[in-house]
């Protein structure tokens, strides 16, 4: 057989193709081995260590400003309003003048007593001086007993007439002091609801003005019965100490979400529970200088509840929910296997959790790469790094809550 000059390019490429055909196979063969070997990373996780430490817990009320004392001013004499003498809405004085009622009536009277008490002065030497002759000649037989008891009779009605006008004239001369309404309280007053020339009555329905003193001023907060029933557990049981005074400390959130600048004192607690509301009364007393609190402002109150010394806080981020919507988290063992634990939380402060069961201290808490993993699963588990989360998220990580 021959071979032309094609056959015999054809023979000279078949080595070629064959080495290289070896060599895919080859590489082929070493990749597909190499993936059956290799074992998969393992997962990253960062955590916190989480430790008991001293919390000062605090419960934020609502509340409304009353003012620390209020008066009416009403008449105690009937008459004619000749002049209003304050400025309506400014601070008046205790004892200052309000109001001035025409006095000349109340003069007329007081003078009229007085008159009347001169004349009974008047006649009384005389008929002290009949009743001492007439004691006198009976011891002789001279008059009768008769005739005795009627001038011992007309000498004591005289003293007793002394006394009624002296008191006459004390009456009429408290009426025309009553003339000049005065304030009974230093605070600010209300705008007046009489005018020059008005006729008002003794003890009116209707006051005159009102005056408030606001300085200090009462905050009144209304608190769950239920929520003071639990924190009186937690005191019983220990996980709640208060401490001195300091439990009688509140702060104020004005209703802009101003801080109020002055702390109050916590006064009392109600003994009464609002059957509508299921609610208790507390009463705070706040410094009230500069008259930024008004009567009947709505303010929010952070009142202190007392210091947990063996609190265990998670942050948020660690803290997840089951199908059920129960709390769970995420904790790294001695061994390096993830384990999940069931929480119970008591409330939020700043950026954490206050948990109550669940967690140990020195356990430490995943807080990311929590999505990577699974219970049981071995991680490698390194320090979480604040100050670089912070800085990821854009958010404040320098809020920590309050301890002692």
């Amino acid at each position: 057989m021959r071979l032309n000059k094609n056959d015999n390019r054809l023979l000279d490429w078949t080595p070629v193709w064959a080495i290289l055909a070896s060599l895919l196979l080859m590489a082929g063969c070493e990749d597909g081995h190499s993936h059956q070997t290799s074992a998969p990373p393992v997962p990253e996780v960062a955590f916190v260590t989480v430790s008991p430490q001293p919390v000062l817990l605090t419960t934020e009320l609502p509340g409304r400003t009353s003012a620390f004392r209020i008066a009416e001013i009403r008449p105690q004499v009937s008459g004619i309003i000749q002049k209003r003498l304050f400025t309506e809405g400014a601070d008046v004085k205790a004892g200052e003048v309000l109001y001035q009622i025409d006095p000349a009536p109340f003069q007329a009277a007081l003078d009229n007593a007085k008159a009347s008490l001169a004349k009974a002065e008047a006649n009384l030497p005389t008929i002290r001086s009949k009743a001492e002759r007439y004691r006198k000649l009976m011891a002789s037989n001279a008059v009768s007993q008769q005739d005795y008891d009627d001038k011992a009779a007309a000498h004591r009605q005289a003293e007793a007439e002394i006394e009624y006008w002296k008191a006459s004239v004390k009456t009429a001369r408290i009426n025309l002091g009553y003339t000049r309404i005065t304030a009974p309280i230093s605070g600010r007053i209300g705008r007046s609801n009489v005018t020059d020339g008005a006729l008002v009555t003794a003890y009116q329905s209707r006051e005159l003005t009102t005056i408030q003193q606001i300085d200090p001023i009462y905050v009144d907060m209304a608190q769950s019965a239920t929520e003071l029933q639990r924190l009186k557990r937690s005191m019983d049981a220990g996980r709640l100490k208060q401490s001195g005074e300091g439990h009688r400390k509140v702060n104020l959130v004005l209703q802009d979400g101003t801080p109020y600048p002055l702390e109050g004192t916590l006064q009392f607690r109600d003994v009464t529970v609002d059957p509508t509301t299921g609610s208790v009364i507390l009463r705070a007393i706040f410094p009230n200088p500069d008259g930024v609190l008004l009567p009947g402002m709505f303010v929010r109150a952070v009142v202190q509840e007392g210091v947990a010394e063996q609190a265990i806080l998670a942050p948020q981020q660690g803290v997840s929910r089951n199908p059920k919507g129960e709390p769970i988290a995420l904790i790294v063992d001695e061994t390096g296997k993830v384990q999940q634990r069931r929480l119970t939380l008591d409330r939020a402060i700043t950026d954490q959790w206050l948990v109550t069961s669940g967690l140990s201290g020195g356990e430490r808490l995943i807080v990311e790469g929590m999505l990577k993993v699974r219970p049981g699963s071995v991680v490698k588990a390194v320090p979480f790094d604040r100050g670089q989360a912070g800085s990821k998220d854009g958010q404040a990580t320098g809020t920590k809550a309050e301890t002692r």
